[in-house]
Protein backbone atom coordinates (compact mmCIF):
# COMPACT_ATOMS: atom_id res chain seq x y z
CA UNK A 1 0.00 0.00 0.00
CA UNK A 2 1.24 3.40 -1.04
CA UNK A 3 1.89 5.97 1.51
CA UNK A 4 -0.15 8.72 -0.04
CA UNK A 5 -3.12 5.47 0.30
CA UNK A 6 -2.11 5.48 3.75
CA UNK A 7 -2.58 8.70 4.23
CA UNK A 8 -5.63 8.98 2.69
CA UNK A 9 -7.58 6.28 4.65
CA UNK A 10 -6.27 7.39 8.15
CA UNK A 11 -8.12 10.71 6.92
CA UNK A 12 -11.02 8.72 6.04
CA UNK A 13 -11.77 7.78 9.61
CA UNK A 14 -12.26 11.45 10.45
CA UNK A 15 -15.64 12.55 11.41
CA UNK A 16 -17.35 14.45 8.36
CA UNK A 17 -17.83 17.37 9.72
CA UNK A 18 -13.95 17.83 10.60
CA UNK A 19 -13.54 17.04 7.53
CA UNK A 20 -15.98 19.71 5.85
CA UNK A 21 -14.34 21.93 9.02
CA UNK A 22 -10.32 21.02 7.29
CA UNK A 23 -12.51 21.60 4.00
CA UNK A 24 -13.26 25.21 4.27
CA UNK A 25 -10.09 26.15 5.50
CA UNK A 26 -8.08 24.47 2.47
CA UNK A 27 -10.68 26.32 0.23
CA UNK A 28 -9.92 29.35 1.89
CA UNK A 29 -5.38 28.36 1.65
CA UNK A 30 -6.04 27.88 -2.25
CA UNK A 31 -8.26 31.01 -2.96
CA UNK A 32 -5.54 32.87 -0.76
CA UNK A 33 -2.15 31.17 -2.47
CA UNK A 34 -3.79 31.02 -6.36
CA UNK A 35 -4.42 34.23 -8.33
CA UNK A 36 -4.85 32.66 -11.03
CA UNK A 37 -7.97 30.85 -9.44
CA UNK A 38 -9.13 33.45 -7.43
CA UNK A 39 -9.07 35.10 -11.01
CA UNK A 40 -11.18 32.33 -12.42
CA UNK A 41 -13.58 32.11 -9.63
CA UNK A 42 -14.53 35.71 -9.17
CA UNK A 43 -14.28 35.97 -13.35
CA UNK A 44 -16.97 33.06 -13.62
CA UNK A 45 -18.88 33.73 -10.88
CA UNK A 46 -19.47 37.61 -12.59
CA UNK A 47 -20.62 35.66 -15.64
CA UNK A 48 -23.47 33.99 -14.03
CA UNK A 49 -24.79 36.82 -12.10
CA UNK A 50 -23.41 36.14 -8.85
CA UNK A 51 -21.93 39.11 -7.73
CA UNK A 52 -23.17 38.34 -3.60
CA UNK A 53 -20.11 38.00 -1.31
CA UNK A 54 -22.14 35.31 0.21
CA UNK A 55 -21.96 33.26 -2.87
CA UNK A 56 -18.47 33.70 -3.20
CA UNK A 57 -18.26 32.60 0.35
CA UNK A 58 -19.84 29.61 0.06
CA UNK A 59 -18.26 28.24 -3.25
CA UNK A 60 -15.12 29.16 -1.90
CA UNK A 61 -15.63 27.33 0.89
CA UNK A 62 -17.26 24.35 -1.00
CA UNK A 63 -14.18 23.98 -3.22
CA UNK A 64 -12.13 23.00 -0.46
CA UNK A 65 -14.92 20.57 1.07
CA UNK A 66 -14.58 18.61 -2.08
CA UNK A 67 -11.83 17.76 -1.56
CA UNK A 68 -11.53 16.87 2.10
CA UNK A 69 -14.42 14.55 1.76
CA UNK A 70 -12.55 12.63 -0.80
CA UNK A 71 -10.89 10.11 2.04
CA UNK A 72 -14.00 9.35 3.46
CA UNK A 73 -16.09 8.65 0.60
CA UNK A 74 -13.15 7.07 -1.23
CA UNK A 75 -11.78 4.83 1.38
CA UNK A 76 -14.59 3.93 3.84
CA UNK A 77 -16.82 0.72 3.40
CA UNK A 78 -19.50 1.19 0.61
CA UNK A 79 -22.69 0.84 3.43
CA UNK A 80 -20.54 3.38 5.71
CA UNK A 81 -20.47 6.05 2.81
CA UNK A 82 -24.21 5.92 1.46
CA UNK A 83 -25.17 5.81 5.14
CA UNK A 84 -24.13 9.62 4.94
CA UNK A 85 -27.04 10.19 2.72
CA UNK A 86 -29.74 11.36 4.74
CA UNK A 87 -32.05 12.72 2.12
CA UNK A 88 -33.21 11.32 -0.85
CA UNK A 89 -35.72 13.00 -3.77
CA UNK A 90 -36.93 11.82 -7.33
CA UNK A 91 -35.32 8.48 -7.39
CA UNK A 92 -38.32 6.79 -7.60
CA UNK A 93 -38.89 7.24 -11.43
CA UNK A 94 -35.29 6.22 -11.78
CA UNK A 95 -36.42 3.08 -9.69
CA UNK A 96 -39.22 2.64 -11.84
CA UNK A 97 -36.85 2.78 -15.12
CA UNK A 98 -34.71 0.51 -14.26
CA UNK A 99 -37.13 -2.07 -13.00
CA UNK A 100 -38.55 -2.09 -16.35
CA UNK A 101 -35.16 -2.02 -18.22
CA UNK A 102 -34.52 1.19 -19.42
CA UNK A 103 -31.24 2.77 -20.17
CA UNK A 104 -30.13 4.64 -17.73
CA UNK A 105 -28.21 8.40 -18.55
CA UNK A 106 -27.06 9.87 -14.94
CA UNK A 107 -25.60 13.47 -14.93
CA UNK A 108 -24.11 14.54 -12.50
CA UNK A 109 -22.50 18.11 -12.60
CA UNK A 110 -19.47 20.01 -11.14
CA UNK A 111 -22.20 20.29 -8.21
CA UNK A 112 -22.34 19.61 -4.50
CA UNK A 113 -20.66 16.31 -3.51
CA UNK A 114 -20.85 14.35 -7.45
CA UNK A 115 -18.39 11.53 -5.81
CA UNK A 116 -21.43 10.83 -3.33
CA UNK A 117 -23.79 10.91 -6.29
CA UNK A 118 -22.31 7.97 -7.84
CA UNK A 119 -21.95 5.76 -4.41
CA UNK A 120 -25.71 5.81 -3.84
CA UNK A 121 -26.22 5.00 -7.39
CA UNK A 122 -23.86 2.16 -7.36
CA UNK A 123 -25.79 0.79 -3.73
CA UNK A 124 -29.02 0.52 -6.42
CA UNK A 125 -27.21 -0.64 -9.60
CA UNK A 126 -24.78 -1.71 -12.05
CA UNK A 127 -22.88 1.90 -12.46
CA UNK A 128 -20.93 2.26 -15.81
CA UNK A 129 -18.91 5.70 -15.21
CA UNK A 130 -16.54 7.29 -17.64
CA UNK A 131 -13.93 9.69 -15.96
CA UNK A 132 -11.11 11.62 -17.42
CA UNK A 133 -7.51 10.74 -16.15
CA UNK A 134 -6.44 13.32 -13.93
CA UNK A 135 -2.91 15.32 -14.71
CA UNK A 136 -1.32 14.50 -11.85
CA UNK A 137 -0.28 10.74 -12.57
CA UNK A 138 -0.49 9.07 -9.09
CA UNK A 139 -3.55 10.18 -8.29
CA UNK A 140 -5.16 8.17 -10.91
CA UNK A 141 -4.58 4.62 -8.88
CA UNK A 142 -6.00 6.40 -5.68
CA UNK A 143 -8.73 7.39 -7.16
CA UNK A 144 -9.57 4.22 -9.47
CA UNK A 145 -8.87 2.70 -5.95
CA UNK A 146 -10.98 4.57 -3.82
CA UNK A 147 -13.88 4.64 -6.61
CA UNK A 148 -14.11 0.73 -7.62
CA UNK A 149 -16.93 -0.63 -5.75
CA UNK A 150 -18.94 -3.94 -6.64
CA UNK A 151 -21.32 -2.62 -9.12
CA UNK A 152 -18.73 0.49 -10.64
CA UNK A 153 -17.33 -0.01 -13.97
CA UNK A 154 -14.86 2.70 -14.53
CA UNK A 155 -14.67 3.79 -18.20
CA UNK A 156 -11.67 6.10 -19.03
CA UNK A 157 -12.75 9.02 -21.88
CA UNK A 158 -11.25 7.24 -24.30
CA UNK A 159 -12.48 4.87 -27.32
CA UNK A 160 -12.76 2.30 -25.07
CA UNK A 161 -14.55 3.89 -22.77
CA UNK A 162 -17.29 5.06 -25.01
CA UNK A 163 -17.97 1.78 -26.31
CA UNK A 164 -18.17 0.66 -22.36
CA UNK A 165 -21.03 3.03 -21.74
CA UNK A 166 -22.94 2.24 -25.29
CA UNK A 167 -22.46 -1.38 -24.35
CA UNK A 168 -24.00 -0.62 -20.63
CA UNK A 169 -27.05 1.27 -22.53
CA UNK A 170 -27.70 -1.68 -25.13
CA UNK A 171 -27.94 -3.98 -21.79
CA UNK A 172 -30.46 -1.38 -19.85
CA UNK A 173 -27.96 -0.28 -17.52
CA UNK A 174 -26.90 2.93 -15.73
CA UNK A 175 -24.36 5.10 -17.04
CA UNK A 176 -22.48 8.35 -15.62
CA UNK A 177 -21.18 11.17 -17.09
CA UNK A 178 -19.59 14.58 -15.54
CA UNK A 179 -21.60 16.48 -18.66
CA UNK A 180 -19.87 19.81 -17.81
CA UNK A 181 -16.45 18.50 -17.88
CA UNK A 182 -14.55 20.33 -20.71
CA UNK A 183 -14.21 17.37 -23.49
CA UNK A 184 -10.65 16.73 -25.85
CA UNK A 185 -10.65 18.02 -29.41
CA UNK A 186 -13.42 17.18 -31.71
CA UNK A 187 -14.88 15.65 -28.45
CA UNK A 188 -17.50 18.60 -28.81
CA UNK A 189 -19.02 21.52 -29.59
CA UNK A 190 -19.64 25.09 -28.60
CA UNK A 191 -22.77 26.21 -26.54
CA UNK A 192 -23.98 28.71 -24.37
CA UNK A 193 -23.66 28.07 -20.91
CA UNK A 194 -24.54 31.00 -18.48
CA UNK A 195 -24.43 33.70 -21.18
CA UNK A 196 -20.91 32.68 -22.66
CA UNK A 197 -19.95 30.17 -25.19
CA UNK A 198 -18.53 27.33 -23.55
CA UNK A 199 -16.81 23.65 -25.33
CA UNK A 200 -19.34 21.25 -24.31
CA UNK A 201 -18.93 17.78 -24.55
CA UNK A 202 -22.14 16.26 -27.58
CA UNK A 203 -21.28 12.55 -26.59
CA UNK A 204 -23.85 13.60 -23.09
CA UNK A 205 -26.23 15.46 -25.30
CA UNK A 206 -26.68 13.33 -28.06
CA UNK A 207 -27.18 10.07 -25.83
CA UNK A 208 -29.57 12.26 -24.05
CA UNK A 209 -31.86 12.32 -27.23
CA UNK A 210 -31.66 8.36 -27.91
CA UNK A 211 -34.42 6.73 -28.28
CA UNK A 212 -35.47 4.67 -25.24
CA UNK A 213 -32.86 6.48 -22.75
CA UNK A 214 -34.31 8.08 -19.89
CA UNK A 215 -31.88 11.07 -18.50
CA UNK A 216 -31.57 12.56 -15.10
CA UNK A 217 -29.47 15.08 -13.58
CA UNK A 218 -28.25 13.71 -10.38
CA UNK A 219 -26.89 16.23 -7.59
CA UNK A 220 -25.19 15.23 -4.14
CA UNK A 221 -25.79 18.50 -2.16
CA UNK A 222 -24.03 18.95 1.18
CA UNK A 223 -25.84 19.67 4.06
CA UNK A 224 -24.88 22.37 7.20
CA UNK A 225 -21.87 21.19 9.43
CA UNK A 226 -21.10 17.89 8.03
CA UNK A 227 -24.18 16.41 8.71
CA UNK A 228 -24.43 14.17 5.45
CA UNK A 229 -25.65 14.74 2.29
CA UNK A 230 -29.25 15.27 0.01
CA UNK A 231 -29.13 12.71 -3.03
CA UNK A 232 -31.72 14.02 -5.58
CA UNK A 233 -32.52 13.21 -9.09
CA UNK A 234 -34.73 14.77 -11.50
CA UNK A 235 -35.55 14.51 -15.77
CA UNK A 236 -33.71 16.38 -18.20
CA UNK A 237 -36.03 19.00 -19.43
CA UNK A 238 -37.77 18.47 -23.00
CA UNK A 239 -36.04 20.58 -25.67
CA UNK A 240 -36.90 24.14 -26.76
CA UNK A 241 -38.04 24.93 -30.11
CA UNK A 242 -34.94 24.46 -32.40
CA UNK A 243 -32.97 24.32 -29.27
CA UNK A 244 -29.57 22.08 -30.12
CA UNK A 245 -28.75 19.46 -27.90
CA UNK A 246 -25.79 20.87 -26.15
CA UNK A 247 -27.80 23.53 -25.07
CA UNK A 248 -30.24 21.70 -23.87
CA UNK A 249 -27.49 20.11 -21.75
CA UNK A 250 -26.23 23.11 -20.37
CA UNK A 251 -29.68 25.00 -19.79
CA UNK A 252 -30.49 22.53 -17.90
CA UNK A 253 -27.55 22.62 -16.18
CA UNK A 254 -27.90 26.00 -15.41
CA UNK A 255 -31.76 25.46 -13.49
CA UNK A 256 -29.88 23.06 -11.43
CA UNK A 257 -26.85 25.30 -10.42
CA UNK A 258 -29.39 28.26 -9.57
CA UNK A 259 -30.83 26.25 -7.46
CA UNK A 260 -27.70 25.81 -5.27
CA UNK A 261 -24.69 27.99 -6.79
CA UNK A 262 -22.58 28.10 -3.45
CA UNK A 263 -21.38 24.32 -3.80
CA UNK A 264 -20.90 24.96 -7.75
CA UNK A 265 -17.18 24.30 -8.76
CA UNK A 266 -16.60 28.24 -9.83
CA UNK A 267 -12.86 27.62 -10.11
CA UNK A 268 -13.49 25.09 -12.44
CA UNK A 269 -11.54 26.54 -15.91
CA UNK A 270 -15.36 26.12 -17.92
CA UNK A 271 -14.59 28.19 -20.53
CA UNK A 272 -10.82 27.11 -21.72
CA UNK A 273 -10.60 26.80 -25.74
CA UNK A 274 -8.98 22.89 -25.92
CA UNK A 275 -6.40 23.02 -28.89
CA UNK A 276 -7.74 22.72 -32.27
CA UNK A 277 -11.62 23.31 -31.16
CA UNK A 278 -11.88 26.41 -33.11
CA UNK A 279 -13.39 29.62 -32.51
CA UNK A 280 -16.56 30.04 -30.31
Amino acid sequence: MSFPSVILRLAGKLPLPLLHALGSVLGWAIYGISPTYRRKLRANLQQAGYTDARIRRQAIAAAGQMIAELPAIWFRPHAQVVSLVREVGGFEEVFAARDAGKPLLLLTPHLGCFEMAAQYISLHMPLTVLYRPPKIAWLEPLMLEGRKRPNVRLAPADIGGVRAIFRALQQGEAVGILPDQVPGEGEGEWAEFFGQPAYTMTLAAKLAEREGVRCYLVFGRRLARGRGYAISARRLPPALPEERPTRRLNRALEELVRECPGQYLWGYNRYKVPRNAGAA
